[in-house]
């Protein structure tokens, strides 16, 4: 496959027609987190709020979202569908429309996330090729109308979610290691042998990966979260035996194994084996990780024991001002600037605009 590099080379011209866009996303209200939710009369709807936690803009959608891609300088968003969706809307948030449906190519289906890299000009999407189950990272030209440019490997199975590294073009992916294939639905179907593991794409190369210890590996890697300095914080799934309490947060520095975090026992259990979502706090300081079927989050910072948060049905969280923002199914969001409640179900992620 060719390159992004050299794919982007060849069309500079391209490129510089678009290199200077007239709106940012200080033109509809600077908002800094996008969110899906269910509204109370069962419409699905894309939000944007700013960080007086005011809805800067509300667009709707076809059906329910997981979470979206937020372009780095134009107010753009790509919303997925959630898995194994075939489709994802690429979102005028300034005019409140979609301009383009993006269909998965034959065979395949979308994993709920995507990344931008190259300053915005290609969106790279986690793919499931499900006859095969091979994971794909789709890539995806923006200057030209989101036209499809080529695909590169994913390093293994069930790619999810995908962050690039602050600073960098380095993608970290989170291949969950579960095989899926449409035609049965969400049934999983390779968790005797699955092997999950992290892995990190630059330039369409796979650069290098981690795997979970052998008595982990049914703990599905499901979702990402970059530091500035390129630490990752991943959550996990756990796939294994009911009674089994493991880590469902990990951390991993280049060139380190994988930094397992945990409470107690006890606390461990309320989780109920499953990681809806992860995010570094805004001063990089402390890291979260939420269970919206435990009803809460578990936040680490230098001791090794969590802050617990009891929020029913708890899923989003991102970074917010030098905190954390928080959503539930229930209509709150939680942030330092206080609680605010909203007739609408939020979905699973809150997608950070940076």
């Amino acid at each position: 496959m060719q390159g992004r590099r050299s794919f982007l080379r060849g069309c500079g011209a391209a490129l510089a027609t678009c290199a200077a866009p007239t709106l940012t996303w200080a033109d509809v209200g600077a908002p800094v987190l996008l969110a899906a939710a269910r509204d109370r009369d069962d419409r699905f709807t894309l939000y944007g709020i700013n960080r007086q936690l005011d809805i800067c803009f509300r667009i709707p959608l076809p059906g329910r979202g997981h979470a979206a891609a937020a372009h780095p300088a134009r107010p753009e968003a790509v919303a997925f569908a959630r898995r194994p969706g075939t489709f994802a809307l690429v979102i005028d948030c300034s005019a409140g429309v979609v301009r383009q449906r993006l269909d998965a190519p034959p065979g395949r289906h979308f994993y709920g996330h995507g990344a931008y890299i190259d300053d915005g000009a290609v969106l790279v999407t986690t793919e499931n090729a499900f006859d095969t189950g091979k994971g794909q990272l789709g890539l995806w030209d923006t200057t030209a109308g989101y036209r499809r440019i080529g695909e590169i490997a994913s390093g293994g199975i069930g790619p999810h979610e995908i962050v690039r590294l602050p600073g960098t073009q380095t993608l970290a992916v989170a291949n969950g290691g579960i095989r899926t294939h449409p035609d049965r639905a969400r049934e999983k179907l390779n968790l005797a042998t699955m092997r999950p593991n992290l892995t990190y794409v630059n330039d369409g190369q796979l650069v290098a990966q981690v795997t979970l210890p052998r008595d982990l590996r049914q703990a599905s890697i499901r979702h990402l979260s970059a530091r500035a300095d390129g630490a990752v914080a991943m959550a996990m799934q756990w796939q294994g035996p009911d009674d089994q309490v493991v880590p469902l947060l990990g951390i991993h520095r280049a060139g380190q194994a994988i930094d397992l975090r945990s409470a107690d026992d006890t606390l461990q259990r309320r989780l109920d084996g499953y990681a809806g979502s992860v995010a570094w706090s805004g001063d990089g300081t402390r890291v979260a990780i939420t269970s919206p079927r435990g009803g809460v989050a578990h936040i680490f910072g230098d001791d090794p024991a969590p802050t617990v948060l009891a929020r029913s049905d708890v899923c989003g969280v991102a970074a917010f001002a030098g905190d954390f923002a928080f959503t539930d199914g229930l209509g709150g969001m939680l942030t330092p600037v206080g609680l605010r409640r909203m007739a609408v179900a939020w979905d699973n992620h809150l997608v950070p605009i940076v």
